[in-house]
């Protein structure tokens, strides 16, 4: 029996043929469409969109939730958008123009509409008829969320359904249920998740009243989502850009990234020229030259992964930040002294020279140091100004660890040697 294909599945037969994409998106099922295009980039999603007609987008959406719908709508410009939405069913055009009001990155902006409001003194039988009518008109189970006066008290559990008398209030099975403010970022909503675990939080208005739920699932996705930019960020690739991809695309999203590590490398590469006299006349500082700059890159990467990973658990910020910036400089030196007694005595071995040694052992203490410094305060600086921490932090680490790793080995070379 042939394997069923899934909505990723088809998402990645469509990517590989840039001139058949369409072609190939309108030969899958209808119903199938909408969750194609959710699994795509938005620079994927906007391509397809862009070459579908009205009619076409509108049957697609007919197979989505609001929030899906919600999702795919942002992908078009807000004058096609409206002409869209004047075109859906009157039930979902409702729930969609209301959720395009907030901003995708906040709690609104992801929540879900398919939940039921009922008073606490509500009866079993009372909310039986809620959740059928609910269900008749959406094809969906809602999660039932209790109020009293208007404000959250709790969740009702679903399995309390099959054990509850009919004429009983339901206020007595009620559980807690965390929740999260309406205009709250996307960082703020992980955190919530991981701190407290449950399948779902409510996202509350300014006046405490329940505007939406959002599941598990959708904050999976954002995780997701989140680990995939944090990788192409660390490289210097857009997180636009697909694997299947021309090269000349490829060429658009890289390029500028590339050329400003060249022009760091050229300052990197100033220094040096200053001690050429130096390099000139003990030409084995050359060999070890790229050991210690590469070894202070290394050490602030891994200073600037932990710090991104605190920034993005909403642990630390620059203002709270001092004692961890304090704690990897002291990291960074520990470890220079380790390693630098280590190529200090491959100096001293290979190369009989206790000077040689002193000096790369002094330039790894310092260069290891510095790059603990800057590994740890980058992030914070980035996230400071409005900017992704991790967008090609890497670079300005690099380049620093570089240019004080030249300056200090060169530098000390040229006193004692």
């Amino acid at each position: 029996m042939a394997k069923k294909k899934t909505p990723n599945n088809l998402a990645h037969e469509i990517l590989p043929y840039q001139k058949k994409r369409i072609s190939t998106f309108r030969e899958e099922p209808v119903n199938n469409q909408g969750f194609i295009l959710l699994s795509l980039s938005k620079r994927l999603q906007q391509e397809i969109m862009s070459k579908l007609n009205d009619k076409e987008i509108v049957e697609l959406i007919d197979y989505l939730d609001p929030d899906e719908a919600t999702d795919l709508l942002q992908s078009v410009d807000v004058k096609r958008r409206k002409k869209l939405l004047k075109k859906l069913g009157k039930e979902i055009k409702e729930k969609v123009e209301f959720l395009l009001k907030f901003d995708p990155r906040t709690a609104a902006g992801m929540m879900n509409l398919d939940y039921i409001e009922v008073n606490k003194n509500t009866t079993f039988e009372q909310l039986s008829k809620i959740i059928q009518k609910h269900e008749k008109k959406t094809g969906k189970f809602p999660t039932t969320l209790v109020v009293d006066e208007g404000f959250l008290i709790g969740e009702l559990p679903l399995h309390v359904l099959a054990i509850a008398k009919r004429k009983e209030q339901i206020s007595k099975y009620l559980k807690k249920i965390t929740s999260i403010k309406y205009d709250k970022d996307e960082s703020e909503i992980v955190a919530i998740f991981k701190k407290y675990r449950h399948s779902k939080v409510v996202v509350l208005d300014k006046d405490e009243s329940i505007l939406g739920i959002i599941y598990s699932d959708d904050i999976l996705k954002l995780i997701e989502k989140q680990s995939t930019n944090t990788l192409g960020d660390f490289a210097g690739v857009s997180k636009e850009e697909e694997i299947f991809d021309s090269a000349l695309i490829k060429v658009k999203y890289r390029y500028k990234w590339l050329i400003l590590n060249l022009a760091t490398g050229f300052l990197a590469a100033s220094v040096v020229a200053l001690f050429q006299e130096t390099i000139s006349a003990f030409v084995l500082l050359a060999v070890y030259m790229p050991i210690i700059a590469g070894m202070g890159g290394n050490a602030g990467t891994q200073a600037l992964a932990v710090m991104v990973r605190g920034i993005a658990l909403n642990k630390i910020e620059l203002k709270t930040g001092l004692r961890v910036i304090k704690q990897e400089v002291i990291a960074g030196i520990i470890n220079g002294i380790l390693t630098g007694i280590l190529i200090a005595l491959v100096a001293i071995i290979f190369n009989q020279s206790y000077l040689l040694g002193l000096v790369a052992g002094v330039a790894m203490v310092t260069n290891l140091g510095i790059a603990g410094l800057f590994g740890s305060t980058v992030p914070l600086i980035m996230k400071k100004f409005g900017k992704d921490p991790a967008t090609s932090a890497t670079i300005f680490i690099t380049t620093a660890t570089d240019l004080f790793g030249f300056f200090t080995f060169l530098g000390l070379a040229t006193i004692i040697l």
